[in-house]
């Protein structure tokens, strides 16, 4: 085929990057009869010199992705699981350390907590899932240095008063009324980025810094006497900033799990806020980032 004939391209490749996806680890510290549990789903995204392998087929600067799976499993035996953060570093370094077509590694976990069934036995091995909220770690690796995102999602809030909402745009189409006393209820998903960025920097302690942040979080929330949900996400924000020096920016998702008060009038019964209809959907959804100031923003607003 001549320069003449051969055909034009009019595409050419835009990001891209592959990796395996939610592998489940699980690793038993055995420490005689009492035992420790960590519980990772891990995702692994590489990218680097990969065009090759999109245009011609050429697999020759590919990792597989079943060698990051065994990467993953046999690392957690190697290296063991102080923390989701520091396992994601591992990871991130070694991918882009070992292999010259790959330049960026981003490492994703989630984390499912245990708690001790307490129990008169011989030893300490009893677990059962925590119900509460997924701890959660992107550790992104590439030649700019590090970025950590730790975080969590899916932790459920509940004010039952010290909240109103009121003052509002009204158009021809609203029709909530205003209140003075309300329940604020929210599924709390949060994010917060790491100062930390460089080797030869200290580093922060990941598994003193995941319940310090959380518990700021939690008495935030609990201790704003709240106009809005908007106001209490601030709120939230600030006290983590100015509570945890290495954190420079969070980022919060917070849908308002409406609480509807029900009227019990048509039965001859008064309201006093005390019945309410919970209602799944649809529902309202804050989001919002609070930085440390001087810091600029990076935590991306969707995945």
């Amino acid at each position: 085929m001549t320069d003449e004939t051969r055909p034009v391209r009019v595409t050419r490749l835009g990001p891209n990057q592959y990796g395996k996806a939610e592998n489940r680890v699980v690793r038993i510290i055995r420490d005689g009869a009492t035992h420790h549990i960590k519980d990772l789903n891990v995702s692994v995204a590489l990218s680097g010199a990969m065009d090759e392998v999109h245009l011609s087929g050429s697999n020759a600067n590919v990792l597989t992705t079943d060698a990051t799976k065994n990467t993953v499993f046999a690392f957690a035996r190697e290296h063991g699981i102080d923390s989701a953060e520091q396992f994601g570093i591992h990871l991130a370094r070694h991918f882009v350390d070992s292999r010259p077509s790959i330049h960026r590694a981003r490492i994703r976990i989630e984390e499912y907590g245990w708690e001790r069934i307490p129990h008169e036995g011989a030893g300490e091995h009893s677990f059962a899932r925590k119900g509460q909220e997924i701890r959660t770690t992107e550790v992104t690796f590439d030649d700019r240095g590090w970025q950590v995102i730790s975080g969590l999602k899916d932790l459920v809030v509940l004010n039952s008063t010290d909240s109103e909402f009121w003052g509002y745009v009204k158009d021809k189409y609203t029709t909530l009324p205003e209140t003075r006393d309300r329940i604020l209820a929210t599924e709390v998903n949060a994010r917060w980025r790491f100062g930390w960025s460089e080797d030869g920097q200290p580093a922060p302690d990941w598994e003193e810094s995941y319940p310090q942040v959380r518990r700021h979080l939690l008495e935030a929330f609990a201790d704003t006497y709240s106009y809005s949900l908007q106001q209490t996400l601030f709120a939230m924000g600030t006290r983590i900033v100015e509570q945890r020096p290495e954190v420079d920016e969070v980022r919060l998702s917070l849908p308002n799990k409406h609480h509807f008060l029900v009227d019990l009038e048509p039965f001859g019964l008064k309201n006093d806020n005390e019945v309410y209809l919970a209602a799944d959907r649809p529902y309202g959804l804050i989001e919002g980032t609070v930085l440390r100031d001087g810091a600029q923003a990076r935590i991306p607003v969707t995945d």
